[in-house]
């Protein structure tokens, strides 16, 4: 049993890794927006690129659907609980439990609502009554 949960964490570790690497690699943005920037509609499109870029699939899958991490959509946070929550992770986090805080300088205030909008734009997915495959 001590050899599973050994290679399940290091399973955890590499898939973490890309991520803890889009941390060290990240370029900060400009701090200073312009009031025009500030007022602009979240974009699912780039909430899309930003939840890749940054490498939340690689928990979350790539629609948010779960997986080593928490389901996102389709029922998506509010932004303000969502903000906090990316910027605070888990307390306690570690590789094998949790999510870890992302500061602005990996993803921006302006991301995270791009990537709100992006889950909060994804359909449920079907019910399993619905789906053929499924049908006794």
């Amino acid at each position: 049993m001590r050899r599973f949960t050994i290679a399940v964490q290091l399973c955890a570790l590499a898939l973490a890794w890309p991520l803890g690497n889009a941390h060290a690699q990240a370029i900060p943005r400009a701090q200073t927006q312009t009031s025009a920037a500030k007022a602009r509609s979240p974009s699912p499109a780039n909430g899309n690129a930003a939840f890749l870029r940054v490498g939340c699939q690689s928990c979350h899958g790539t629609v948010g659907q779960g997986g080593a991490g928490a389901r996102l959509a389709p029922n998506t946070l509010p932004l303000e609980a969502f903000r906090v929550w990316v910027r605070n992770g888990t307390p306690g986090w570690t590789i094998a439990r949790g999510m870890p805080a992302f500061p602005a300088s990996v993803v921006t205030d302006e991301d995270l609502a791009d990537v709100q909008a992006f889950l909060a734009s994804l359909p449920a997915p079907p019910r399993p009554d619905e789906t053929p495959l499924l049908k006794p």
